[in-house]
């Protein structure tokens, strides 16, 4: 049944390899980003009464949720099955999240999120609860909040064409800053101190 539903999923844009492909691709990513870098900011600021939460980069954006709407966008259209929806829904922002944080751990010896202490957890990087509400965000955003994205991207689309790759741009060195960031921070722990003489 499950192979059933799996042959359904299919890109719905297959010429996003393109460069008008490419400039959608990188608006959706960069709103979507953006939405997600407040979302977790106002979680931290309504649980910790802090709004400003680290981040691996410096600008504000959060790129899983870039990432997965763009994911879902792709793989889903209005004649998807609805379990295969849900199922989507499900699974591609706890992929997302996992990979991520192992990639994070991995790479960087630290830890932006764990889920150690949540129930039904799986190395600190994913738990149920929150997969349970990356379900029901996903779900509201292909509803609800992807098509009026959708809506802003036309209305702006000649202008964004001569924008995009520089955003682009902009995250490619985001990401080259926040890596050589965070990777000579890793060195600074990793050093041994040097006792006063």
């Amino acid at each position: 049944m499950i192979i059933n539903l799996l042959n359904g999923i299919e890109f719905q844009n297959p010429d996003f390899f393109n460069l008008e492909g490419a400039a959608t691709i990188v608006f959706y990513f960069t709103v979507y980003s953006w939405l997600g870098w407040l979302l977790e900011n106002s979680y931290n600021f309504f649980t910790k009464r802090e709004f400003f939460k680290p981040n691996f980069l410096f600008g504000p954006f959060k790129p899983m949720y870039g990432f997965t709407p763009v994911l879902l966008v792709y793989l889903i259209s209005p004649e998807t099955n609805w379990l295969v929806v849900i199922l989507l829904c499900f699974m591609i922002p706890t992929l997302v999240e996992y990979v991520t944080g192992a990639l994070l751990q991995k790479l960087f010896n630290q830890k932006w999120w764990d889920y150690s202490d949540s129930p039904m957890q799986l190395h600190g990087h994913i738990c149920l609860p929150f997969s349970a509400c990356w379900s029901i965000l996903s779900l509201l955003c292909i509803k609800w909040i992807h098509p009026a994205v959708a809506t802003m991207y036309g209305a702006i689309e000649p202008y964004w064409a001569w924008v995009w790759s520089a955003v682009g741009l902009y995250f490619l060195a985001d990401l080259v800053l926040a890596i050589r960031k965070h990777s000579l921070q890793d060195l600074i722990t990793d050093e041994p101190s040097n006792p006063i003489q």
